[in-house]
């Protein structure tokens, strides 16, 4: 093949004359045809040698890059487009690319707090109340540990290893689990413990940790409501969930440098691949920060 940027300049001609593209449209092309060159070169190859098993590596890297499903399904429509232009240009005998499909889409990235709104929404519960000690020490467990919620509400007092700074938990398909917690968690649960949780049971007893205002066992539906309530004082979105709880507590481990693996086992997943959504979350985040703060991004 014959020099490549005239090689994709004879193609945009092509699609401007005879296909008559919109400017945009044809933008849009030219960036996704230098992005397939830049790829070839970084291989030490040529568009015109790049096989099927490469031009699907390159389409996995524009999804890592952080683009969109419709942007990349773009991407591949201007690459299949390109190939078949060059047969017919007969600069190739066949084109590697007739059904080359865009990725499946990942499923949407979990919403997560910063660690500013964290603390916002921890300070919300008024402590000087027993319902809302009770409601500081279960979002202070939730985000030290990464808990399900109906994890969380089916906590035992029997779970709980205070002074080793972890409780036992039984997740999905009946597994116990260890779960670390911090000194914050642990110091709001033992507070809760000695005076808010006595006086919720009024003298029966319990083997839950957490209870409601009739000293019963305080439900999921009762958390969420609880939780959707401090998250409007704290003003954070009304979708609030204990799940993004969840997000926040693996996303802000990951950040700092947690192992993934270990993460995975804090939060019960039982394949690695689940927890491994956290990490497109990071690169998500970097590649914003990057874009913003760099000076030649």
């Amino acid at each position: 093949m014959g020099d490549e940027p005239l090689i994709v300049d004879a193609y945009l001609d092509h699609l401007r004359v005879e296909r008559r593209l919109a400017g945009h449209t044809l933008e849009s092309y030219a960036r996704d045809l230098r992005g397939l060159a830049a790829f070839a070169a970084g291989v030490s190859s040529t568009v015109g040698a790049l096989d099927r098993q490469a031009l699907e590596a390159f389409v996995r890297e524009q999804r890592m890059r952080g683009l969109s499903p419709r942007s990349v399904a773009r991407t591949v429509a201007a690459v299949r487009g390109f190939y078949r232009f060059l047969v017919l240009d007969r600069q190739i005998v066949a084109s590697p690319a007739d059904d080359l499909r865009p990725p499946r889409a990942w499923p949407a990235l979990p919403t997560f707090l910063s660690i500013e709104e964290v603390d916002t929404l921890i300070a919300q519960p008024d402590v000087s109340t027993p319902l809302g000690l009770r409601d500081r020490a279960m979002i202070e467990l939730l985000y030290a540990t990464g808990l399900r919620v109906s994890e969380l509400v089916n906590v035992r007092q029997a779970d709980l290893h205070l002074e080793e700074h972890y409780l036992t938990c039984i997740g999905k398909g009946s597994k116990e689990r260890l779960v670390p917690i911090g000194e914050q968690a642990t110091d709001w649960i033992r507070t809760y413990q000695r005076t808010a949780r006595r006086e919720l049971l009024k003298g029966r007893t319990s083997p839950r940790l957490f209870l409601n205002v009739r000293g019963g066992p305080l439900s999921r539906v009762g958390f969420w409501k609880l939780l959707k309530r401090h998250a409007l004082r704290a003003n954070l979105p009304r979708t609030l969930s204990p799940h993004v709880l969840r997000h926040s507590f693996a996303t802000h481990l990951l950040e700092r440098g947690a192992d993934l693996r270990a993460i995975q086992l804090m939060l019960g997943h039982a394949d690695l691949s689940t927890t491994q959504i956290y990490t497109h979350v990071l690169e998500a985040r970097l590649r914003t920060v990057y874009d913003r703060f760099h000076p030649r991004a």
